[in-house]
């Protein structure tokens, strides 16, 4: 019985040549990512993501702003009786509603400035918004800056964090489908 056998010469080649052909593609992609600057312009996320900062020291007249830990939370500011905030309010319950069983795991959150003659009490149909009301203006506090705060919903953490944003002139589904993957991968809230 005659067997061919290879030179360890050739042998060697076949070892280099399957290195090549598993190194050299994460080589370029490492080179690509790295050395180049280069980016995948996807992303996942539909909203705005802001740099954490915690809401927990929120000064209130009212209710605490300890409200906000627990649980997730859809935030409004403003005030009930501006035209940008009824809709916005009504962009989070509609939000909220679509969430089947995880609802139970958010809750809206409306901070209102300490405006007496702007703020009218919360509607009947609503039950489930917490109102927490400020001594400041909010829309001038650089954590809630955008262009128009009245019609931006915020998503805080369980842990007190804001750390999205939402215009709710666009379409709700980016809202849904960014909140259902966070509730998805979080298990604190």
């Amino acid at each position: 019985m005659n067997q061919a056998v290879g030179t360890p010469a050739s042998g060697r080649r076949v070892v280099v040549l399957l290195a090549a052909i598993f190194a050299l593609p994460l080589l370029a992609a490492f080179w690509l990512y790295y050395g180049t600057g280069w980016r995948p312009a996807g992303h996942t996320n539909h909203g705005e993501l802001i740099a954490p900062r915690s809401l927990l020291g929120l000064r209130t007249s009212g209710t605490p702003a300890s409200a906000f830990s627990g649980k997730w939370s859809l935030v409004v500011i403003g005030n009930e009786g501006e035209a940008g905030c009824r809709h916005t309010l009504w962009y989070a319950r509609q939000t909220w509603l679509s969430m089947g069983k995880s609802a139970e795991r958010i809750q809206r959150v409306l901070l209102a400035g300490a405006d007496p003659a702007r703020s009218q009490p919360l509607p009947a149909d609503d039950p489930g918004l917490i109102r927490i009301e400020t001594g400041d203006d909010l829309k001038g506090l650089p954590v809630f800056s955008a262009a128009h705060p009245e019609q931006t919903i915020f998503i805080v953490d369980p842990r007190g964090n804001l750390m999205m944003r939402y215009d709710s002139s666009q379409d709700p589904k980016g809202l849904r489908q960014d909140l259902q993957r966070l509730l998805d991968l979080s298990h604190i809230g």
